[in-house]
């Protein structure tokens, strides 16, 4: 009787270890368990229908949480939400961008402290994801399904028709591709632009590309501990002064500049997604989510992606995130519900489900080795390793400020060195405590 009584004993013991080692490997220590209850979920760009078909698999294995899904505008989603939120008509579980914890944090639930350690956090999940999601006591806020990141788009047939046999991995082999691919009349005018690249407001994502630029460089953005912007201050280089900010905002704007051999854009030109598409633009930088918006807009246009160029001679790439993730509403009455669904859709199997159906790059390091190869976003999740972002105190507000310093070089209002000092002053005062 003790014999067997011990040998129960030991096969419990197996199976706890096996389950610790299988929860580990896979990065969810404790599930949130599901209840009965229903709850509320608005997101942005997964059709309500396709989406359904994702509830509807949680619900084969939880039927007693009725998960009700509404897709919203993006136009005008962050002010519905906060005033929804206020009157306490809001979701359960919303959309949330990967710069939105500096600005709505208060508007979000964190994970259960016992069910997954941040080491099991950055095990799982992409790098860029902790940064974004997890706050300064170590606080977890979501566990992300996708991760979208800059890539570089190339027209084929112009490159074919230059002799240039692949696109450039470098910036110094963009700059001399751009000379190559760019058309200009008798008189200067550009016919054919290289590159959409140097303006701000006719450039789809101007501001991550220059935000990019300057985190490849070295630059550091924001500073946490005194809550002020860093991108306009010189960095160490070897033992000098290096001002890797500026360098960056001056390559930028120099490809729309007249006086440089790299000129090859202006504020005349059509929004870069429309030029690439109709052919008046050889190369622009977007994200995985642009592929069907380019499609939809030439269905014969031969253009490839490709891998985002890096400094040469970097031994560390670095790209940039720009992505959405649920969470869970800090002042809904349904959080453990909330999160079990959440961490149901985090789980390997079912994440790739959702990221198969709506065709996105994973957040997930193992899908990320499965999606490596994929023809489509291969580039975008494999970049997502090597992903970065910044401490923005308010987004929106920010990539305004970028937008009005990239205008201001252009534009000849003032100099690289005064442009970016306004810019940071500008993000100083968003970062300001109110008084």
């Amino acid at each position: 009787m003790i014999n067997k009584r011990k040998i129960i004993l030991a096969a419990i013991g197996v199976l706890i270890i096996a389950g610790g080692f299988l929860a580990f490997k896979y990065g969810l220590k404790q599930n949130v368990s599901p209840q009965k209850a229903e709850i509320v979920v608005w997101g942005l760009f997964d059709d309500s229908t396709e989406m359904q078909k994702i509830i509807e698999l949680y619900n084969a294995v939880y039927p007693e949480t009725t998960v009700n899904y509404f897709k919203k505008t993006y136009d005008n989603y962050e002010k519905e939400l906060l005033d929804a939120l206020a009157t306490g008509r809001g979701p359960d579980v919303f959309l949330a961008h990967n710069t939105w914890l500096p600005k709505h944090q208060n508007k979000m639930e964190p994970l259960p402290g016992a069910a997954m350690s941040l080491r099991e956090f950055r095990d799982v999940f992409v790098d860029v994801a902790a940064n974004d999601f997890i706050d300064q006591q170590g606080r977890i806020y979501s566990l992300p399904v996708w991760c979208d990141t800059l890539a570089l788009f190339w027209n084929k047939d112009f490159f074919n028709e230059e002799g240039l046999a692949r696109p450039p991995l470098n910036w110094d082999e963009f700059s001399q591709d751009v000379e190559r691919l760019t058309i200009k009349d008798g008189n200067g005018n550009v016919l054919r632009s290289g590159a959409a690249l140097g303006t701000a407001r006719n450039i789809n994502r101007s501001t991550d590309i220059l935000s990019l630029l300057m985190l490849q460089t070295g630059t550091q953005m924001f500073d946490r501990q005194t809550n002020k912007a860093t991108f306009d201050q010189a960095i160490d280089r070897g033992g000098q002064s290096y001002s890797s900010g500026e360098e960056a905002l001056r390559f930028y704007t120099d490809f729309a500049s007249q006086q440089k051999s790299v000129y090859t854009w202006n504020n005349q030109k059509d929004y870069s997604l429309d030029a690439f598409a109709e052919g008046e633009a050889a190369m622009i930088f977007n994200y995985a989510y642009n592929l069907l918006t380019l499609e939809a807009k030439s269905p014969h246009l031969n253009f490839a992606v490709a891998l985002m160029p890096q400094p040469a001679n970097v031994t560390t790439k670095a790209n940039y995130a720009n992505y959405w993730s649920f969470v869970v509403s800090k002042t809904g009455s349904q959080k453990q519900a909330a999160w079990s669904f959440l961490w149901w859709l985090a789980q390997k199997d079912n994440a790739q489900k959702y990221l198969a159906l709506f065709g996105r790059p994973a957040a997930r390091r193992d899908l990320i080795e499965t999606q490596k190869g994929d023809s489509r976003l291969g580039v975008f999740a494999e970049q997502a390793l090597t992903a970065k972002s910044w401490y923005q105190p308010d987004n929106v507000a920010v990539e305004q400020i970028l937008a009005d310093m990239i205008d201001e070089v252009v534009l000849g209002k003032a100099t690289v060195n005064t442009a970016i000092q306004r810019a940071a002053a500008r993000v100083n005062l968003l970062a300001a405590p109110v008084q």
